[in-house]
């Protein structure tokens, strides 16, 4: 079972929150120093296989740092976000005509343009989500037979030491983006489930975490 790491808020509220947070941060997210996101960005360069897809789902894309290289690999990519914000960022950043930006809620059903896809990525938008077993069921509707996904997140054992999404407002002070722990069981029996068969499992730490957990896990799933 997956434990909010914040309390006091129904997941309808908690939504609202991670929304509003994300479209405030937007305009300084690609500027503010985060090892986090700067070794996800890392992570899913080296990660993904080195030839074309056809159809690219971007699972959170929010002010774009992972969308100009599934440009680079995708003939087609829809980039999604829930962040008005974040969307406004990326469409600014990202010019590249094979790239279809598109507000849309994870938790929800997701839009048409989201079918066939070859590939699906998702990089730390799952730990604002509750319920894991609809994102990965979906991502089966939405996936081709052979196709991939990868997820990339915030490592669980960062989260049971209290670290989450959290950025300096314009006074300094800072703001936590609620967030639920999911440990590594959940991510598998959620794809497993799903239909999902895991091919790839990695754990990463930043050139200045020596000594510390490992700050993010990457798993690789295909569509048998």
């Amino acid at each position: 079972m997956s434990k909010p790491m914040r309390t006091g808020t129904d997941a309808g509220t908690s939504a609202q929150e991670v929304r509003q947070a994300y479209s405030r941060w937007a305009a300084t997210y690609d500027l503010d120093a985060n090892r986090t996101r700067d070794l996800d960005q890392q992570v899913t360069r080296r990660l993904l296989p080195e030839r074309r897809f056809a159809r690219v789902l971007e699972l959170g894309c929010g002010t774009g740092k992972n969308t100009a290289t599934l440009a680079d690999i995708g003939s087609q990519v829809v980039a999604m976000d829930f962040s008005a914000g974040m969307l406004q960022r990326a469409r600014a950043k990202i010019d590249a005509t094979n790239v279809d930006f598109v507000e849309a809620d994870l938790t929800l059903q997701w839009p048409s343009q989201a079918r066939a896809m070859d590939l699906i990525v998702g990089n730390l938008v799952l730990e604002h989500i509750d319920d894991l077993t609809p994102v990965f069921a979906q991502a089966t509707q939405h996936l081709v037979t052979g196709g991939m996904m990868l997820v990339c997140e915030l490592h669980p054992f960062r989260q049971y030491q209290g670290t989450q999404a959290r950025f300096a407002d314009s006074n300094g002070a800072p703001v936590l983006i609620p967030a639920f722990q999911h440990h590594v069981s959940e991510y598998l029996r959620a794809a497993r489930d799903a239909g999902l068969v895991l091919r790839q499992l990695d754990e990463w730490w930043h050139v200045e975490d020596k000594g510390l957990p490992p700050r993010l896990l990457s798993l690789v799933f295909d569509k048998p």
